[in-house]
């Protein structure tokens, strides 16, 4: 995948701080495979000490923030740390579901496939706060805000509660195709149909914290094109 271009996807930057709005399939970290970029990568050209200060799913998309300093990072990393960090993410989720203001407080932990899962012995403590902020006839515009930070607790607090995110296969999701909610669709006899969205519907949305005496950083990062094509495409025929 090509790279894209540092000015698109810049949100945010001044003496200490750097936030970016994140590509889905590009990795925050190196990966082993060296010929593939990764934000830390794009950063680094243009911010040779750039600190990440957390990191997204490769295949989720969304906020990104970075530290130019030492000293910015120590105050983020412990803003982290103390869960005084607001983070929404915004994710399509499968079905129709009428919540207002759930939270799932379920401990995480690792199962034997190298997946996540709830698990009472041996997980450690996991709070997500869920609001349904619009819905379809067959899936609902989700704001997810996660208080801790465990691998996958998004998915995994929404799978616990028979809530699936479009296209997130690994946690019980099914691909979107635009057959299952159009009426009236056909494809020709050779035709083969694609998804509404190829990865995880997904995105780190909105992010509010203090990053230095005084100064506070609330920002929120514009749906990619896949997630924006398709909420377009739910309005027009999912209504």
């Amino acid at each position: 995948m090509k790279a894209p271009r540092w000015k698109d996807i810049l949100l945010f930057e001044d003496d200490r701080l750097v936030v970016v709005n994140k590509p889905t399939h590009i990795s925050s970290l190196d990966e082993r495979t060296a010929h593939k970029p990764s934000l830390l990568q794009m950063a680094r050209a243009v911010h040779p000490g750039v600190i990440l200060c957390h990191r997204l799913d490769k295949g989720t998309s969304g906020i990104l923030v970075m530290a130019l300093n030492e000293e910015t990072y120590r105050h983020v990393s412990m803003q982290f740390e103390h869960r005084k960090v607001q983070k929404y993410y915004h994710a399509l989720v499968e079905g129709i579901h009428k919540t207002g203001n759930m939270t799932v407080d379920l401990p995480i932990g690792i199962a034997r496939n190298g997946l996540m899962r709830i698990d009472f012995s041996d997980g450690k403590e996991a709070v997500t706060h869920f609001n349904a902020l619009e819905h379809f006839r067959h899936f609902t515009l989700m704001e997810c805000q996660p208080v801790t930070g465990r691998t996958h607790q998004i998915r995994v607090h929404l799978q616990c509660r028979g809530m699936h995110i479009a296209h997130d296969l690994e946690y019980g999701g099914s691909i979107p195709y635009l057959s299952r909610i159009k009426r009236h669709y056909r494809l020709s006899e050779h035709q083969e149909e694609t998804p509404m969205i190829r990865r995880m519907a997904l995105h780190a949305r909105r992010i509010v914290l203090s990053y230095g005496e005084g100064l506070n950083l609330d920002i929120e990062a514009p749906y990619p094109d896949d997630i924006r094509v398709m909420l377009k495409v739910l309005n027009k025929y999912d209504l």
